[in-house]
């Protein structure tokens, strides 16, 4: 829980990635995430590591922020390759074999590839929300999504409901981990007997979690209401972010790269 608390969150620092403006470095993601998809073999996935590094050596973003991220998702990446390299029946080429099942190279290779992907995938979405403020964030996902507004989507209440979501993630957690303390000082277990046992002893930990969450919900309601907030239909802002050139150069190299050595590669 206290590894989820930190994900994501702004690290505020000057650096060129920080001064690129929200909608770019969104644009930028979605041919990250369109790239890494395109790729094929580890040599594709060792071109898109470098340029994550390269981004955040660039932001000047501490790489802890981003290791909390991985550590956090550890269980689902140990999943991932299991998941792919173990074979109920024997297998072709086995290369560990306990009974009935064994760890299939194949399978193996294959695993250790989709867990690297989502290392890299789980990494360059968060140097987006580690380089951009809330505020941007909004902004930059209602500029992106303007297009849809021609088909009468709500676009800025969409934007303002997921940055709203991204914002209490980390706060969601924290107050986890405050309530799963507080059960443990009162003799309260999370780490005994099977995975049945430990899965009903959470069950005391979810009532106070979600009155809380619904609680939080409700006030932040109450706040937005008595500061006249109605929709983002009229709304204007105090500044007004357009994309420069450089932002449009930056997005267009971006994308031709990524995109280029994920059909390449």
């Amino acid at each position: 829980m206290r590894r989820i608390t930190g994900i994501g969150q702004y690290v505020a620092v000057d650096s060129p990635v920080h001064r690129l403006d929200a909608a770019a470095k969104i644009g930028i993601v979605a041919a990250f995430t369109a790239g890494l998809f395109l790729v094929g073999d580890f040599a594709g996935l060792a071109v898109m590591a470098a340029c994550v590094a390269l981004v955040t050596a660039a932001s000047r973003v501490p790489p802890r922020a981003l290791a909390r991220g991985l550590k956090a998702i550890g269980f689902f990446l140990a999943f991932t390759v299991l998941a792919n390299a173990l074979r109920l029946s024997p297998a072709t080429e086995a290369l560990l074999r306990v009974g009935p099942v064994a760890v299939d190279a194949e399978g193996l290779y294959k695993g250790v590839f989709f867990a690297a992907r989502i290392v890299l995938l789980v990494a360059g979405t968060s140097l987006l929300t580690l380089t951009t403020s809330p505020i941007e964030l909004t902004g930059g996902i209602e500029r992106a999504l303007g297009p849809l507004k021609l088909v009468r989507v709500p676009v800025g209440d969409l934007a303002m409901t997921l940055s709203i979501a991204l914002r209490f993630i980390p706060t969601t957690a924290e107050e986890a981990y405050r309530i799963m303390t507080a059960q443990q000082a009162r003799g309260a277990s999370f780490d005994r007997g099977g995975p049945i046992a430990r899965a009903r002893a959470y069950a005391p930990v979810l009532v106070p979690l979600f009155y809380q969450l619904f609680r939080r919900a409700d006030a932040l309601a109450t706040a937005m209401e008595a500061r006249c907030y109605h929709g983002t239909e009229g709304r204007t802002r105090l500044n007004d972010a357009r994309m420069r050139a450089a932002d449009w150069a930056a997005l267009l190299a971006a994308a031709i790269i990524l995109v280029a050595v994920g059909w390449v590669l």
